[in-house]
């Protein structure tokens, strides 16, 4: 049984997501950089397998079970990208007004905006764990040229969801976490948790 688990990522946003989603289990979630973990290299073109290393690097480093997400903005016209480049799709720093330029920028004179997050996240309870437990989510959409919004992170404000009308940067975070993919992934983790208690 998990009591503690050490998140693989320094995204505050992230970090008190899964520590309020979490914590009802009785686990604790504390961020690699509070150990002083450096962030892993994502040298891999799949979002499963990059959660993996990033996690399977944090769990060596804590000596604790680690939870690592990957996620990323799926364009169809764009043939998925920025996919696990979403974050750095516009270059070092990572800056989430330059992705979401560059995107609107990529898809100018394009009619087909339709677009999906995509989250992968990945436990593992040891570094050399065998049987991660992976779970997945996505979250429909389409790709808006004007931002509407002042929630949210990344490319919130520019992803229409496909059932509300709404941005993920306009919608209450109650509303985003039900139909998100992070939230998507996150409840199916949950529920594996729960059944292994």
């Amino acid at each position: 049984m998990i009591e503690r688990l050490v998140l693989a990522s320094n995204n505050e946003g992230k970090l008190r997501e899964f520590a309020r989603l979490l914590g009802p289990l009785g686990i604790e979630v504390v961020p690699q950089s509070a150990l002083g973990i450096p962030e892993a290299e994502e040298p891999h073109v799949t979002f499963v397998e990059n959660a993996l290393a990033k996690a399977r690097h944090a769990s060596a480093h804590a000596k604790l079970p680690a939870l690592a997400d990957d996620s990323g903005i799926v364009v169809n016209a764009l043939g998925g990208a920025p996919g696990v480049y979403s974050a750095r799709y516009a270059g070092e720093p990572k800056s989430d007004a330059r992705n979401n330029a560059k995107l609107i920028a990529a898809l100018a004179g394009i009619e087909d905006r339709r677009a999906h997050y995509y989250c992968v996240l990945a436990l593992v309870r040891h570094a050399d764990d065998p049987e991660p437990v992976i779970t997945d989510g996505r979250w429909h959409g389409r790709v808006i040229d004007a931002p509407r919004g002042d929630g949210g992170f990344g490319y919130d404000p520019h992803f229409e969801d496909v059932a509300s009308g709404l941005t993920g940067a306009e919608m209450p975070l109650a509303q985003k976490n039900a139909c998100s993919h992070r939230g998507i992934a996150m409840r199916a983790l949950i529920e594996r948790l729960r059944d292994e208690r």
